[in-house]
């Protein structure tokens, strides 16, 4: 007792969802119940009706449908409501054969409307109504849809990888997060079920069709028998009572199969997810005066032809040529309207008004922006994104996105690398064409455009494509305009990653650590060490090109110098932790390393003038300029001998170095003694001297 009434507490509390979650089966046994059960003539008249009223919805919700998607249960209700019609033609079928002889309102007043108002009482007519119904729909709109439907099933599934693909590019890429990912993988396969369901439930409309025949001359057949030899009718009055019905019950389901499979061709055959059927049409095929006007001109001229209707051709080309006119009109209507009221002049400055810098962005001449084109295949966005994951990998956080858009005011093939609104970088590519980047050692000229790579400075050539397999053969490397591009994107990334890391960044890679490691940071950063603090001793680690991947080892040394609190000093702490690291960064696997050593006169000169608390402000400047330009001229050396540039110096003295060498030789590694790991051993190079006099 005690559950039962618990159970109807249920019922009544969960009422709406009960009934939800009920009604569709309800629906499908009381469709399969009409094909047994007798019925009346006025309940044939009331599902007759709803037949017609939910063919007419189901038109009208594919018509205002943006995509396919937001009418996913269409294969459902395709399903129902063929089982409806099908129910409907058993029912009447019953009526007709069993009370047809007492006339043409045996099978209800629908039925007996159809069969005489439409089509006049005239049966002959019926049939060729009917035949002509049946083309339309069954040759015409359902052999049509059901291919768009079997094509779109088939490419939905072949595209789904790519798709998938894209997505993990945008989630690593940061543009999206895990929610909006998981939303647009749901989107992917929730598509390609529908499609594959279209595909499918286009065999119901077509069965319709070939049904609606089928029991129309059952029904004609079968009339005419039991009218001739049950009620001992005349051929002709079996005729004109059987088939008329027969006739009127085959328009009542024919004209909404027609509907529905019109609704299903509108349905797969949707292009675009920004506007309905209607204002499609409306904006593709109405929105042209050019069109309009040139429509109306002919229809005017073909008036004119004796013979042909001028009454009937001259006003509707009027009506058009009317219409294209006042096309022609609207814009600079609209335009009026938009200079005087756009920004009216008591109108409030807001903080609307006030537009982001863009951490980094990417800006082009007309003639690049073809690159970012999807349509036009531009490959430019993709490499972009690969840079960043790239850039993540090495680097060891996930940097900006790049904001990429076009700038009018430069040249044609020209575009900007910024930095906080700020040009740190400008380059040329041309479309359609190559780069031939001369490594070193070619003699040989090629037929192109000298310039230089934009990254490197390296000098290279602009050709055709005919040239390809020329430079290549000579030792040139040959690049697309896109890869250019990426790669002084790339390049600039790399070289101003400690401006990339800012405060946002900063929080984004402490929760990313805490997620993965939350022991590991959350008693450090921010309790011993403030992310301020953090941001600091990172950003001087990456001027230095010193990854920050190894952010264990990076946490655990701040944790054991948290006392201290200067930046400078915690990240020579952290240098020193990270020594193999950098010096395989630097060397790669070997363990005799090669180094630039300072002249001892000049080392004792340096560690007087750099290790006081004035810093490099009592460095003679043109020392300074002597030390650079031999710095400059002993890394080009080694370089060119295919070794690394890098100067050991003393540890006091080894970050003050590296500011002061930096921007005259940003290529040249300066490692302090402290630096060397115990399993490395050093071989002295070329030594660095200067006037210590």
């Amino acid at each position: 007792m005690n559950a039962a009434l618990t159970l109807w507490r249920a019922l009544l509390v969960n009422k709406q969802s009960v009934l939800q979650g009920i009604g569709a089966p309800l629906v499908v046994v009381a469709i399969l119940a009409m094909m047994v059960l007798p019925l009346p003539s006025w309940v044939l008249d009331i599902f007759f009706t709803l037949n017609i009223a939910v063919a007419l919805m189901v038109m009208m919700v594919a018509s205002y449908t943006k995509k396919a998607l937001d009418f996913a249960v269409f294969p459902t209700v395709l399903l129902i409501s063929t089982l409806l019609r099908l129910s409907l033609n058993v029912a009447s079928t019953r009526v007709v054969l069993l009370d047809g002889h007492t006339g043409p309102g045996a099978a209800g007043a629908v039925i007996e409307a159809f069969g005489h108002f439409l089509i006049g009482g005239n049966f002959a007519v019926g049939l060729i109504v009917f035949a002509i119904l049946v083309v339309i729909n069954f040759i015409v709109v359902t052999k049509g849809s059901e291919r768009i439907a079997e094509v779109s099933a088939r490419f939905a599934l072949d595209a789904m990888p790519g798709k998938q693909m894209a997505i993990d590019a945008d989630l690593n890429a940061g543009l999206i997060d895990n929610d909006q990912a998981k939303k647009r993988r749901s989107e992917v396969g929730d598509e390609a079920d529908f499609f594959g369901a279209m595909d499918g439930a286009a065999k119901f409309v077509r069965g319709d069709a070939i049904a609606g025949i089928l029991i129309l001359f059952i029904n004609i057949i079968g009339g005419l028998t039991i009218g001739m030899l049950q009620h001992d009718l005349s051929a002709t009055q079996a005729a004109n009572t059987y088939i008329l019905l027969a006739v009127g019950d085959a328009l009542v389901a024919q004209i909404p199969g027609l509907l529905i499979s019109i609704s299903a061709a509108m349905v797969v055959s949707r292009v675009g997810n920004e506007q309905d059927v209607g204002r499609q049409v409306a904006e593709q095929m109405l929105g042209s005066p050019l069109v309009l006007g040139v429509t109306g001109g002919m229809l005017v001229v073909l008036g004119l032809i004796p013979g042909m209707p001028l009454l009937v051709f001259m006003p509707m080309g009027a009506l058009l040529a009317f219409a294209a006119w006042r096309l022609t009109q609207t814009p600079i209507q609209n335009l009026e309207d938009a200079s005087t009221t756009q920004v009216p002049a008591d109108s409030e400055a807001s903080w609307d008004d006030l537009q982001p810098v863009d951490p980094l962005g990417l800006e082009l001449g007309y003639r690049l922006i073809t690159l970012v084109d999807k349509d036009r295949q531009g490959d430019l966005l993709s490499r972009i994104k690969g840079v960043r994951k790239k850039f993540a990998q090495e680097m060891g956080f996930l940097p900006p996105s790049v904001h990429v858009k076009d700038n009018l005011d430069l040249k044609p093939s020209a575009y900007n690398i910024t930095l906080r609104g700020v040009v740190i970088a400008r380059g040329e590519a041309f479309p359609g064409r190559h780069l031939a980047i001369n490594p070193g050692g070619v003699s040989v000229p090629v037929i192109g455009n000298p310039t230089t790579d934009p990254a490197f400075g390296l000098p290279a050539f602009w050709i055709d494509e005919n040239q390809i397999e020329n430079s290549l053969s000579l030792g040139f490397t040959v690049v697309d305009c896109e890869t250019v591009m990426a790669t002084h994107l790339s390049h600039l990334m790399q070289t101003h990653a400690a401006r990339l890391l800012s405060r946002m960044e900063t929080q984004q890679l402490v929760e990313h650590i805490t997620a993965l490691a939350p022991k590991l940071i959350e008693e450090v950063v921010p309790k011993l060490i403030s992310i301020p603090v953090f941001q600091k001793v990172l950003q001087l680690l990456l001027n230095e090109s010193v990854h920050i991947r190894d952010m264990r080892t990076i946490i655990e040394t701040l944790a054991e110098f948290s006392q201290i609190n200067d930046p400078e000093e915690l990240a020579r702490k952290i240098r020193i932790a990270l020594a193999p690291a950098i010096v395989q960064h630097i060397y790669g696997t070997v363990n005799e390393l090669e180094v630039m050593a300072l002249d001892p006169a000049l080392e004792r000169m340096l560690m007087q003038a750099l290790a006081n608390p004035n810093g490099g402000q009592a460095l003679d400047p043109g020392v300074a300029d002597m030390l650079s330009q031999s710095a400059m001229a002993l890394s080009r050396e080694q370089e060119d001998n295919g070794m690394p540039a890098c100067l050991l110096v003393p540890d006091p003295i080894r970050s003050q170095m590296a500011r002061l060498l930096r921007r005259i030789v940003p290529r040249l590694q300066v490692l302090a003694h402290s630096e060397i790991p115990d399993t490395h051993s050093i071989r002295i190079g070329p030594i660095l001297r200067g006037n210590t006099g």
